[in-house]
């Protein structure tokens, strides 16, 4: 007997609801609310194809203790990068008498490492709640933008190091208060514009805030281009600095030691960019290369994304550290302000007037 066009419906019907069950059993969650955890939000997410997939789309959960560890790394870096990075704004706005390359780089990078840190209660909140609102989407849209900009404003100050290292002679004529200025106005002006196209297509997959972007094709790819070339750049850069300042011939023990110092704290500031953006960029290139059917992956990549994104928001503490080193004029300017008779040791000023 031929079944009827409606019972082979029914039957496609039951089939697929079966097969998206399935699926979502394997990602660890299942249809419909479960006790301590919030319900899946819409049907799944697009892929590159433009079909929809159900694998990996609710929220994470995590057992109280490790939510506790979160709330508490998370308040730490929110505490301790607010009182560091307001002591270096001020150190650099109001205590400083003249406006260096540097001085405007690492402004622009205190900055934008305080207005990420301004929104950390946000990311603290939705750890309970992931709701698209307004202004979760605004706070989303200042924690990305400024964890580029931090990325772009490490990869100019180590264009700018290398340009004073390998290129004396040139530099001359391209480093200048102005031109860094410029450079970082440009700079803002691109971050933020692929920001905001990054939100657009967000939110016409379905959602933008912490948590809550779907998994496309857009929710990767605007990270990796916003890491990979910064990190080959700097990379580049890094080396060449400390090859230049391993080949110059010392005319004493005090400049000898003072290059060794230099190299010491250009590979630092190397293994602090690398440490803090690494791992998270590669998780997206991983969820980027196994695609979006995976489901036995999805919690899993979902999860390391998480607490590589949070590992990340360590670099804004880490770079309020590094600004004593990294500026003559900020070691001298500092030392005025704690200790006003303090003078500056003759090594460290040597040490920063090479990469300053």
């Amino acid at each position: 007997m031929v079944p009827s066009s409606g019972s082979s419906l029914r039957l496609m019907v039951l089939v697929s609801v079966e097969e998206d069950q399935a699926c979502g059993s394997e990602a660890g969650g299942s249809y419909g609310p479960q006790p301590g955890r919030i319900p899946v939000r819409g049907w799944g997410s697009r892929t590159m194809n433009g079909t929809y997939n159900t694998c990996g789309s609710g929220d994470i959960t995590w057992p109280p203790t490790i939510k506790l560890g979160f709330y508490a790394y998370l308040g730490i870096l929110l505490v301790l990068g607010l009182l560091l990075n307001s002591l270096a704004l001020w150190v650099f706005c109001c205590r400083m008498q003249q406006w260096t390359e540097t001085r405007i780089y690492m402004t622009n990078l205190a900055v934008a490492d305080l207005c990420l840190l301004c929104a950390l209660p946000f990311v603290l909140y939705s750890l309970q709640d992931t709701s698209d609102t307004p202004l979760c989407q605004l706070s989303q849209g200042i924690y990305l933008t400024n964890r580029y900009m931090s990325i772009s404003l490490v990869t100019a100050i180590a264009v700018d190091r290398y340009m004073a290292v390998r290129h004396p002679l040139r530099a001359r004529g391209l480093r200048s208060p102005r031109q860094a200025a410029a450079v970082c106005a440009v700079l803002w002006v691109l971050v933020v514009s692929s920001l905001v196209a990054y939100w657009f297509l967000g939110m016409q997959e379905g959602g933008f805030c912490f948590g809550s972007t779907r998994h496309n094709f857009n929710s990767v790819a605007f990270p990796l281009l916003g890491f990979y070339l910064p990190l080959a750049v700097v990379v580049f850069c890094s080396l060449k600095v400390v090859t230049a300042l391993a080949q110059r011939p010392p005319t004493d023990v005090g400049q000898a030691e003072a290059s060794h110092r230099a190299a010491c704290m250009v590979w630092a500031n190397l293994v602090v960019f690398v440490v803090c953006f690494l791992p998270l960029h590669v998780g997206l290139t991983v969820r980027l290369a196994v695609g979006w059917n995976a489901c036995a992956l999805q919690e899993m990549l979902r999860r390391t994304l998480f607490i590589t994104s949070k590992l990340s928001d360590a670099n804004c503490c880490l770079d309020a550290i590094c600004y004593y080193y990294m500026a003559k004029e900020f070691q001298e300017a500092s030392a005025l302000a704690v200790a006003p008779s303090a003078k500056a040791h003759k090594s460290q000023a040597s040490l920063c007037v090479t990469l300053a």
